[in-house]
């Protein structure tokens, strides 16, 4: 029998993305309730204590934390592998992983896409207009200027595709929902390692969903993406009253 898995959390999330992205790429049958950690309800604080997404049910395990989660699936399912079997380049790859979920967490998501997307749209808050544009002429190009060194000029990081391909591609997918698009004639490595990774089949099988449901109010989101075909689960944690997680450490 095939192993099942479920995931809380929704398809716009970089993080829920790199997840997805692992069960798609090793052919693994999931379920998915599309919520926001901003609409979750009081079971979802229960599963999820710092009401964040993803989270991963496997039977009576719960795991949170999208690189914990990744990594359960390959030590669970280790064919095909996404992390380098080389321990120096697995170390680098859990680096870039790492940094993705962090500096790029922060000055894609936080700073751009929260501001313009989610606090306008969700909480109906003015954006801060100052953090907005000291991420686009700051702190995303250090981003990119650090990530230009990092990335091939032509495939994956490391000769096949791994965590640390996912993990930073995911960012820049989210931030194109706000028109983010990386300049390729000051980043050319980076634009056109974004173009590969989002022409990837796993990729755009996630895409036709995201697209689905990126002008859609998230408390309509399930019933859209069931029309779509969406392996939606039976019963949700959502809500339909948006409320604020915990402060981000």
């Amino acid at each position: 029998m095939s192993q099942h898995y479920t995931v809380i959390g929704n398809y716009i999330s970089p993080y829920v993305r790199k997840v997805l992205a692992c069960l798609e790429l090793k052919g693994l049958d999931y379920e998915i309730d599309p919520i926001t950690p901003f609409i979750g309800n009081d079971d979802f604080s229960r599963f999820s204590p710092l009401r964040r997404i993803p989270v991963l049910i496997d039977g009576e395990l719960v795991l949170n934390d999208s690189s914990v989660i990744c990594q359960y699936l390959e030590d669970k399912h280790p064919q095909p592998s996404l992390y380098p079997a080389d321990i120096a380049r697995r170390a680098k790859a859990r680096w870039l992983e790492e940094y993705a979920d962090t500096y790029l967490a922060d000055v894609l998501i936080w700073r751009l896409f929260y501001q313009l997307a989610v606090r306008k749209h969700v909480f109906h808050e003015p954006t801060d207009e100052a953090v907005v544009r000291q991420a686009r002429e700051v702190e995303i190009p250090a981003a990119l200027d650090y990530l230009e060194t990092q990335l091939p000029a032509e495939g994956f990081i490391f000769g096949q595709l791994s965590i640390a391909d996912i993990s930073i591609a995911g960012y820049f997918r989210t931030a194109s929902f706000v028109r983010y698009a990386v300049d390729a004639a000051r980043w050319p490595r980076t634009a056109a390692f974004v173009q590969r990774m989002q022409a990837l089949p796993a990729f755009q099988k996630l895409a036709r969903l995201e697209d689905g449901v990126l002008r859609i109010p998230v408390t309509e989101q399930r019933e859209a993406l069931m029309a779509m075909g969406a392996p939606i689960t039976r019963e949700t944690m959502g809500s339909d009253v948006p409320r604020h997680g915990l402060p981000r450490g």
